[in-house]
């Protein structure tokens, strides 16, 4: 099973301020966030952060975190991964059950396959940005702060309209 998150933003005392978070405090935060991966992801599981996963932290700090973290992870940038040196991904992109899908941290006007309907899963905006076609903020502070599970999104993709510049293929009439 793939699930998909974005914007945890552990260890960032700000975003209290920024985003109305229901959290007395980060290190609460931090723990309700584990907590709730926890609840949801088996250790076979892949979760797909697409970006802004932690602000800042020594190399310790972040191991303990990703370690507490039920499920095989993969950590895409973000504008806030100060933690990040060296080698990471900016986009990530997989076909699950056929379907073509996208994962950044920005959401994106076009993105690879969107002329055939990809789905494009993205954060950074904290659900403040309107969603085109088939896409969706998987930023926690739009899901309950919980990782989306593919099967969730494959719902919720299901009620979208079609993207922008859609070409049927020469099967589809």
């Amino acid at each position: 099973m793939y699930f998909f998150t974005a914007d945890e933003h552990y260890n960032h005392p700000n975003i209290l301020k920024f985003m109305p978070r229901p959290f007395k405090d980060i290190t609460e935060m931090n723990v309700e966030l584990i907590r709730r991966n926890n609840e949801v992801v088996k250790k076979d599981d892949f979760v797909i952060h697409a970006g802004d996963f932690c602000w800042k932290g020594s190399a310790e700090f972040v191991r303990n975190l990703q370690k507490s973290l039920i499920g095989q992870h993969i950590y895409l940038k973000g504008s806030h991964d100060n933690w990040m040196n060296g080698h990471y991904h900016e986009i990530w992109e997989k076909n699950i059950e056929g379907q073509h899908i996208v994962v950044c941290h920005y959401a994106m006007r076009t993105w690879g396959k969107s002329h055939w309907n990809s789905w494009q899963l993205y954060g950074h905006s904290h659900g403040k940005l309107e969603s085109i076609g088939k896409q969706y903020d998987v930023g926690v502070d739009c899901n309950n702060y919980y990782p989306v599970s593919f099967d969730r999104i494959k719902e919720i993709m299901s009620s979208k309209e079609n993207n922008k510049g859609l070409i049927k293929r020469i099967n589809e009439t």
